[in-house]
């Protein structure tokens, strides 16, 4: 509530706002984890798929952007950071391991719960330590120049987990060439109707 408070006071909201943006996405990736567990066959097949998509591009924006961001500008930064980085290698393994899986398999439905349980627990800890302090301790100029680089970082990234690229620097170092795979493979699975 105070950070809506805020960001109405200073001008700037929703995808302006990379707060605002990145929270909106958190709600995004429920709302997708709500999708998968509901439906089932292909629709879960394909609900899965778009949720592995918008975790991997989500967090490698995160990674590019918003931790170094944290991790000079908070407090203890770098011990909040790295917590956080440790959370999201834990997800991308999981992510990988059930990338190809069948959702009919038994074993999906409970990985698929810890996942979550992970996930949501790593989006409530980026809220609590970095995104509330970044919202109250930013001026709006640098929240809106954020919001636009977690976007081109989002348009970049790859769209698969790669576990062991948590860094701006390793993202770098990976993260092309692991998005032209990743994105050449999406457009094969489209164009096999299998989404």
């Amino acid at each position: 509530m105070a950070q809506q408070r805020d960001a109405k006071r200073s001008g700037i909201g929703g995808d302006d706002d990379v707060v605002a943006l990145l929270m909106r996405q958190h709600g995004e990736i429920r709302n997708l984890f709500d999708e998968v567990e509901a439906a089932q066959g292909d629709a879960r097949r394909d609900a899965f798929h778009r949720l592995v998509r918008m975790l991997a591009v989500h967090e490698t924006a995160e990674e590019e952007v918003v931790h170094p961001y944290a991790r000079r500008n908070i407090d203890g930064g770098d011990a909040v950071v790295d917590q956080r980085l440790a959370e999201e290698r834990k997800a991308k393994e999981t992510l990988k391991a059930m990338e190809d899986m069948d959702p009919d398999d038994p074993t999906f439905t409970p990985r698929l719960q810890i996942l979550r349980r992970e996930v949501e627990e790593h989006a409530r800890a980026e809220e609590r330590y970095e995104f509330n302090h970044i919202a109250h301790d930013t001026e709006p100029a640098r929240l809106r120049a954020m919001a636009t680089a977690v976007k081109a970082a989002e348009a970049m990234a790859p769209t698969r987990p790669h576990p062991g690229a948590e860094t701006a620097a390793e993202n770098l170092a990976v993260g092309p060439l692991a998005a032209v795979v990743d994105r050449t493979r999406d457009a094969v699975r489209k164009a096999m109707g299998k989404s």
